[in-house]
C-alpha cells in the first residue's frame, strides 16, 4: 500500500442527511484544498463525534471512549485511519495501529473509525482516487450555517432563548445526565453564543 496516494482530511461539520432520513452527513474536507466529502452516518456515531468535538463529558464512557481507554491501557497507538475503498455508496476504512514494535490494520466502519480518530487525535486519510471520484466543492460557511440550523431543529429553541448562561449550563448538565446528547450539544452552542 506504499504506492497509494493519500489525502489528509479534517472534519468540517455534521448536518442532517438530505439523502437518507434519520441519518446525518459527516462532512470531511481535504486538509489543504477545497474538496469536500459527505459521509452518511447514523445518529449514535453523529452524537459520539459531536459530543467529543463540543467538549461535552458524558456521565459514563461511550463505546468510542472505552476503545481509547483500552488502547491507552495496552499502550497501543492509533497511527491513522485510512478510507481505502468506496463501493455502492459505502466508504470502507481501516484503523492502523502500532504497539511500538509492529503495525496492525483492522477493518472498521468509517463512522466508528472517525469517532475513534478524533479522540486519539490521529490523522484521517483517504485514497486520492476516491477523493477524485466522490468529492465536491462547497463553501465552508454554507456547511457551518447548515450545521447550526440542523442542531437548532433537533429541539425547540423558544424555551431556551430567554435563559441565562447559568440556566443553560444547568439544562445542558441535565441533558448529559439523561444522555440526550443532541439537546446537550444544542445547549452548548447557545452557551457559546451568550
Amino acid at each position: 500500500m506504499g504506492d497509494i496516494n493519500k489525502v489528509q482530511l479534517k472534519i468540517v461539520g455534521i448536518t442532517y442527511s438530505q439523502v437518507q432520513a434519520g441519518a446525518y452527513a459527516l462532512v470531511l474536507a481535504e486538509d489543504k484544498g477545497v474538496r469536500r466529502i459527505p459521509i452518511i452516518i447514523g445518529t449514535p456515531e453523529a452524537q459520539s463525534i459531536a459530543i467529543f468535538l463540543e467538549g461535552l463529558q458524558p456521565p459514563r464512557p461511550l463505546t468510542h471512549d472505552l476503545f481509547i481507554s483500552f488502547l491507552n491501557v495496552f499502550q497501543v497507538h492509533l497511527k491513522e485511519i485510512f478510507i481505502y475503498k468506496y463501493e455502492d455508496g459505502v466508504f470502507f476504512s481501516e484503523l492502523i495501529f502500532n504497539d511500538g514494535t509492529k503495525s496492525y490494520r483492522i477493518d472498521s466502519r468509517t463512522s466508528d473509525a472517525i469517532a475513534i480518530a478524533v479522540r486519539a487525535k490521529s490523522p484521517i486519510f483517504i485514497n486520492e482516487e476516491i477523493m477524485n471520484d466522490v468529492s465536491i466543492v462547497i463553501d465552508d460557511e454554507e456547511i457551518i450555517e447548515d450545521f447550526e440550523q440542523d442542531m437548532a431543529q433537533m429541539t425547540t429553541l423558544d424555551s431556551y432563548e430567554e435563559m441565562t448562561k447559568e440556566e443553560l449550563q444547568s439544562a445542558m448538565n441535565e441533558a448529559i445526565e439523561k444522555e440526550d446528547y443532541e439537546k446537550a450539544s444544542l445547549l452548548h452552542q447557545l452557551i457559546k453564543k451568550k
